[in-house]
C-alpha cells in the first residue's frame, strides 16, 4: 500500500509542477472555458505516464476512478491520493490552493458548453442528431419538414456541393420550417476548405470516343501534374512488359511540390492506394499498389489524400473567405473543415472577428493525422471563443491514418474533448445502409448505439433519410439510459507527450 501511495502522490506532484502552465493558458481562453483549459492541460499531463499498474491496484482495493476522471482530473487525483493515505492511518489534505473542478460541476460545464453550441432541446432526448441535408431538399420544404419532426436539430450545409441559389433555398425552407413547427433547428454551414483532387479524365479510346475514367491495376504507373493534361500513353518497364501511362492533373500544385518519393497517395476516400517513386519539377510519377483482378476505376474528381505528406495549404482558402459574409449572415454554426494545427484556428479567428457575431458556433472537423497530433493545441487556440465543439470525420480520418488506427484515434479524441469540455459530433457512415437502402445493418445498429456517448451524432443525406432520423432518434433515447462516456485502461498516450511540452511555450 505505501507504494500505491507513493505512484499517487507521485501523480499528484507532476500535476502540480505543470500548474503554472495550466493557469497561463487559463488566461488566453473565453472565460467560460477558463478552467476547461486548465482542467485539458492537468489530463494531458496524468495521460503522459502508464497508469495502467497504478489502477490496477487501486480497483483491487475498490478506490477507482482515474479511468474515468478526463472532466476533474486535480480534483480526481486528490481524492484518491486522500484515500489512499487515510486506509495507510493518515490524514491528508493538500497544502496548495488548488482551483479544481468536481465530479458534478465537469458534467455541468460540458452541458453548458453543450448549450452554447447547439442550444436546443428534445424532451426525449439530449444527445443531438445533425443531418447534412440533400441538395433535393432545396425543391422539397417537406423533407425539412419532416425531418425536423422525427428529429434533426442541426441542419448542415456544405458549400463545397451545390450553388448559391441552392444554399439560400434550404436556409429559406430550415427557417421557416422551424417557425412553422415552433421547434428550433440550428443551421451549421460548412466551408469547402482546401480541394484535394484530381483533375477532369478525357482519355482518347479510338479515333473519335473518349472515356472520363481510368482503370488502374497492380504496377501501373499513374503520372500526376500541376498543369491542365489528361492523356494516356505506354511505354516499356524493366522487364520489358508494357506499362500503362497516363497522365491526370490535380487541383492545387502543392500536392506536386510537397510531395515526396516514397510517400503514400491514395485516391477515391482511399479505395485506390499509390506510392510515389519519382518527382519532376511539375510532376509526380507514382506505381498502383492497389491489387484487383478486374482492375480498380479511377474516375474524374477522384478525391487525393495524402497521410505522409505533411501540407502547408491553409485550411482557411480565399474562397471561404469570399463566402465569409453569406455564412456569418445565415449561419447559427460554421463547420471548419481540413484543420491541421493551431494556426488554422487563428487564421479563421482572425478573419471572424471583423464581423459582429462573435457567439456564433465553430465545429472543427478533426479529419487528418496532423489534426489528431495537434488536438491539445487546438483545442486550446479554439477556447478563445466560447461557442465551439469538435467533429470526428471519421471518413477521411480512417483514410489518412489507416482503418485498423480508426477506433482507437476516435475514442482518444473523445477523451480528450471531454477533459476540455467540449462537445463532440460524432460523423460519417452512421446508419448508412439504412439512409441508403431503408435497411439498417446489425453492424451500424451497434456504431449507432456506441455514438450516444458524443454530444451529437451526424447523418448524411440519402433517399431514407427521414426514416433513419427517426431511427437514430430512438437509438439514442433508449442508450442514453444506459451509456455516459466511458472507461480506459490508462495507456500512456502519445498525443498527450507530443503536446505537453508545447503547451508552456504558447502566448
Amino acid at each position: 500500500m505505501k507504494k500505491l501511495e507513493k505512484n499517487i502522490l507521485n501523480l499528484y506532484r507532476s500535476l502540480i509542477n505543470k500548474e503554472f502552465i495550466a493557469k497561463q493558458v487559463a488566461l488566453n481562453a473565453d472565460e467560460s472555458y477558463r478552467l476547461s483549459a486548465m482542467n485539458l492541460v492537468r489530463y494531458i499531463t496524468l495521460r503522459n505516464q502508464d497508469l495502467r499498474n497504478v489502477h490496477d491496484h487501486l480497483s483491487e482495493i475498490g478506490v477507482s476512478s482515474l479511468r474515468s476522471c478526463e472532466g476533474y482530473v486535480m480534483d480526481n487525483v486528490i481524492s484518491v491520493l486522500r484515500l489512499v493515505k487515510l486506509i495507510n492511518g493518515e490524514n491528508w489534505k493538500p497544502s496548495e490552493e488548488i482551483e479544481t473542478i468536481g465530479y458534478k460541476a465537469s458534467k455541468k460545464i460540458l452541458k453548458k458548453h453543450t448549450k452554447q453550441l447547439f442550444n436546443t432541446k428534445r424532451k426525449n432526448k439530449d444527445t443531438k442528431i445533425m443531418v447534412t441535408v440533400p441538395r433535393a431538399a432545396a425543391f422539397d420544404p417537406d423533407m425539412i419538414r419532416q425531418l425536423i419532426v422525427q428529429g434533426m436539430e442541426v441542419a448542415k450545409i456544405n458549400l463545397c456541393q451545390g450553388s448559391r441559389i441552392e444554399w439560400l433555398m434550404l436556409i429559406d425552407h430550415i427557417r421557416e420550417q422551424r417557425e412553422l413547427l415552433g421547434i428550433d433547428c440550428k443551421i451549421q454551414i460548412d466551408l469547402s476548405g482546401p480541394k484535394l483532387a484530381l483533375g477532369k479524365i478525357r482519355i482518347r479510346k479510338g479515333s473519335k470516343k473518349t472515356k472520363d475514367f481510368i482503370r488502374l491495376f497492380k504496377g501501373d504507373h499513374l503520372v500526376l501534374t500541376s498543369k491542365a493534361f489528361s492523356s494516356q500513353d505506354k511505354q516499356l518497364g524493366h522487364k520489358g512488359e508494357t506499362l500503362r501511362l497516363p497522365k491526370v492533373s490535380v487541383s492545387d500544385s502543392a500536392i506536386i511540390s510537397e510531395t515526396q518519393i516514397g510517400d503514400q497517395i491514395l485516391f477515391d476516400d482511399g479505395k485506390i492506394e499509390s506510392r510515389v517513386i519519382k518527382k519532376r519539377k511539375d510532376e509526380l510519377e507514382v506505381i498502383i499498389i492497389s491489387d484487383a483482378k478486374k482492375g480498380k476505376k479511377l474516375n474524374s474528381l477522384a478525391s487525393i489524400n495524402l497521410p505522409d505528406t505533411d501540407l502547408h495549404l491553409p485550411s482557411l482558402t480565399k474562397e471561404d473567405i469570399k463566402l465569409l459574409p453569406l455564412v456569418m449572415e445565415y449561419a447559427d454554426i460554421i463547420g471548419f473543415p481540413y484543420v491541421r494545427s493551431e494556426k488554422d484556428i487563428k487564421a479563421l479567428y482572425n478573419e471572424l472577428d471583423q464581423y459582429d457575431k462573435k457567439d456564433i458556433g465553430i465545429v472543427i472537423k478533426i479529419e487528418n493525422e496532423q489534426a489528431f497530433e495537434n488536438l491539445p493545441m487546438i483545442l486550446l487556440a479554439a477556447m478563445k471563443r466560447p461557442s465551439i465543439g469538435v467533429m470526428i470525420a471519421r471518413g477521411n480520418l480512417a483514410v489518412e491514418i489507416g482503418a485498423d488506427r480508426i477506433a482507437e484515434v476516435q475514442d482518444q479524441i473523445m477523451w480528450i474533448c471531454e477533459a476540455a469540455h467540449i462537445p463532440v459530433i460524432w460523423a460519417t457512415q452512421v446508419l448508412e445502409n439504412l439512409t441508403a437502402t431503408g435497411e439498417a445493418t446489425r453492424a451500424e445498429i451497434t456504431d449507432a448505439a456506441k455514438s450516444a456517448r458524443a454530444e451529437c451524432v451526424m447523418l448524411n443525406g440519402g433517399p431514407h433519410i427521414v426514416q433513419t432520423v427517426t431511427m437514430l432518434s430512438k437509438i439514442l433515447e433508449k442508450m442514453e439510459g444506459h451509456t455516459s462516456k466511458k472507461k480506459s485502461v490508462m495507456r500512456a498516450l502519445k498525443v498527450s507527450m507530443k503536446n505537453l511540452d508545447r503547451m508552456g511555450m504558447e502566448e
